[in-house]
């Protein structure tokens, strides 16, 4: 049986719903949870949404406004504890480019397997609900989670390496005509108290890559040491405490132990797999032919996404945080 169901709520204390799609007339993200008393307009989303854009050198030549549109919750510019929703007008959109993909999935991409899962009745032009697009409602969300967590926690994250270069602009400048390549991004929160967490299934690592995995493109989480630590021996992994308050002379745990904070910066990177749509022919199977063929993906598309992936991790990052402190 195909189930139609899409199931696009994640939180408790702090529940995010998006909703729309990448080519849909609106999409956005309907928030709960969010205190009474915080002051918040549209012009708190502005940074982070800029940080989003495309327009950068590797960017999709896509441009959208992403002027948000805030309705429900907020009175005067003060939360008032009800549901507040961020909406978003698609309006720079080109769904011809996509109508190939119908049949011919793209390598790489969600085409095949929203066709296994949704068959025919799932007909969204552009990637739907698995296009990066999506990812403007989680950077509304995290403005609204910073909000909720206050000035004392911070939460920065950078790209650190693009295609295999700590050099961010000769990373860039490597990307072969036609192809794309990935990234790594690198996220720091500080401020946070210890102690916060669940053991076990709600662990601190567990909410943060439960989200870290909404964005499109993530194929990889470590925490501190991360996958450093299968070569390394328990003197070198493990860092001494100096202070009452658990303070460490290092950080190898990220911040974690045993799936709660531990009083020091919580520290992590995911891994962006290069861009699956490229203008380089590709193989790819013909569900209108029955054959193999040749695909070549046209229209607008990032040459590396992880090149406005910063404040969209940063944003998942808060939201996980705004659900358990």
């Amino acid at each position: 049986m195909i189930s139609t169901n899409l199931m696009n709520s994640f939180g408790n204390k702090f529940k995010v719903t998006i909703f729309g799609e990448s080519h849909s007339p609106v999409l956005g993200v309907s928030l709960d949870g969010i205190p009474a008393g915080i002051a918040l307009n549209e012009a708190d989303f502005t940074a982070d949404l800029a940080r989003r854009k495309a327009g950068a050198k590797g960017t999709t030549a896509r441009k959208e406004d992403d002027v948000p549109i805030l309705s429900g919750g907020i009175v005067n510019g003060i939360t008032t504890g009800d549901t507040i929703t961020v909406s978003f007008k698609n309006e720079n959109v080109r769904p011809e480019d996509y109508s190939q993909f119908k049949n011919q999935p793209r390598p790489g991409h969600a085409d095949f397997t929203a066709r296994c899962k949704y068959g025919d009745l799932y007909r969204s032009t552009g990637g739907g609900i698995f296009s990066g697009r999506m990812t403007v409602a989680l950077v509304a969300a995290g403005v609204v989670a910073k909000k909720i967590l206050g000035k004392n926690v911070r939460i920065n994250a950078e790209l650190v390496e693009v295609g295999g270069y700590t050099d961010i602009e000769k990373g860039i400048d490597s990307i072969p005509e036609g192809d794309s390549v990935g990234g790594l991004i690198k996220c720091i929160c500080s401020g946070i108290p210890a102690g916060i967490g669940e053991p076990f299934f709600d662990s601190v690592e567990s909410m943060i890559s439960h989200l870290a995995f909404s964005i499109p493109g993530i194929k990889g989480i470590e925490f501190g040491d991360g996958f450093k630590v299968a070569g390394m021996l328990g003197s070198e992994h493990n860092d001494p405490i100096v202070s009452a308050d658990g303070r460490t002379s290092k950080n190898g745990s990220g911040g974690i132990n045993g799936g709660l904070t531990n009083g020091n910066d919580v520290v992590f990177s995911v891994a962006v797999k290069p861009t699956s749509s490229i203008s380089l022919p590709q193989q790819t199977f013909n569900f209108a032919t029955g054959k193999v063929e040749t695909l070549t993906v046209k229209g607008r598309h990032d040459k590396c996404i992880a090149l406005r992936g910063p404040v969209i991790v940063e944003s998942i990052a808060a939201i996980a945080f705004a659900n358990m402190i």
